[in-house]
């Protein structure tokens, strides 16, 4: 024990101080056994708890990030196939148009020329009827300037009428 007194000697150590030492060290200890080192606890494991709720909140938060960009692709892609059938539905749509109205300009075309073919027959009608008048009316008046008498008006009709039968043909 000679040498354990030495040691502790060497080394500065006084047994009533180290005594006292270690009593205070146990008052100390004791004093923040009751009142620190709960706190301290309750507060580490706050954080503890707050750090494992945002770990939590993180993988959430990814999670909905992931579905929410799934759905959005979903969304994206169906309003790109609805885009492309309404542009499908409005090509037909304006080809279907663009051929009811080229029928419909055909019909008219048709129509105009119909009606231009009635007024030309009407015209060539009446110009022939014209004709055959005034052909009957030379007719007559140079029968008479021929024969030198006055024809009547039964010479005149029976004239016409000859006249009119030959042109006609």
């Amino acid at each position: 024990m000679d040498i354990i007194t030495k040691v502790l000697s060497t080394f500065g150590v006084e047994w009533p101080m180290f005594i006292a030492q270690v009593i205070i060290f146990m008052i100390v200890y004791a004093v923040l056994q009751k009142f620190v080192f709960p706190q301290v606890t309750s507060m580490l494991e706050e954080r503890r708890r707050r750090i494992e709720e945002g770990e939590a909140n993180l993988a959430k938060i990814k999670s909905d990030l992931e579905s929410a960009e799934r759905k959005a692709s979903e969304i994206i892609g169906d309003a790109n196939k609805q885009a492309e059938r309404m542009i499908r539905e409005a090509t037909d749509s304006a080809m279907f148009a663009g051929e009811k109205k080229k029928q419909e300009a055909v019909a008219e075309a048709g129509q105009i020329i119909s009606k231009a073919k009635e007024a030309s027959q009407l015209e060539h009608e009446k110009l022939m009827a014209e004709l055959k008048r005034d052909f009957g009316r030379l007719l007559v008046d140079t029968t008479t300037k021929v024969t030198g008498r006055v024809l009547t008006q039964e010479d005149q009709d029976r004239i016409n009428k000859d006249a009119v039968s030959q042109v006609a043909l």
